[in-house]
């Protein structure tokens, strides 16, 4: 049956397993700044910023140009990547370039397509 979740028929602890695992646990300061990260990512628009940006680094409007959105809409989406610190700005004169902050993003964002091209 789909959507149905499989469970153990009875309980049966491994405490072994557990203490392990326990022992390697994350504490909820970084869970809740890796949860963030993945909010973020949980909007398509901001993905689509965040695919551009790991093939070029590019201004505002270019984004807005290759999104067909507006200006203002993709610079409140780049607010939002930048306080997670996902993307970052340079100004060159009177334009603003964006790129993503490190080669970290990059890595995240081609995994998940690998995970979703899988089969």
């Amino acid at each position: 049956m789909q959507g149905k979740i499989e469970k153990c028929d009875i309980i049966c602890v491994n405490h072994d397993a557990v203490e392990r695992v326990t022992k390697d646990m994350m504490d909820n300061e970084f869970l809740q700044k890796m949860a963030g990260i993945f909010k973020v990512l949980g909007d398509p628009t901001r993905v689509k910023i965040v695919h551009c940006l790991s093939k070029e680094e590019l201004c505002v409007c270019d984004l807005a140009q290759v999104l067909e959105m507006s200006i203002s809409a993709i610079s409140h989406q780049l607010r939002v990547l930048r306080d997670r610190r996902l993307v970052r700005h340079r100004r060159e004169g009177k334009i603003v370039y964006y790129s993503l902050d490190d080669h970290h993003i990059v890595n995240l964002l081609r995994e998940c397509e690998d995970h979703v091209n899988h089969d």
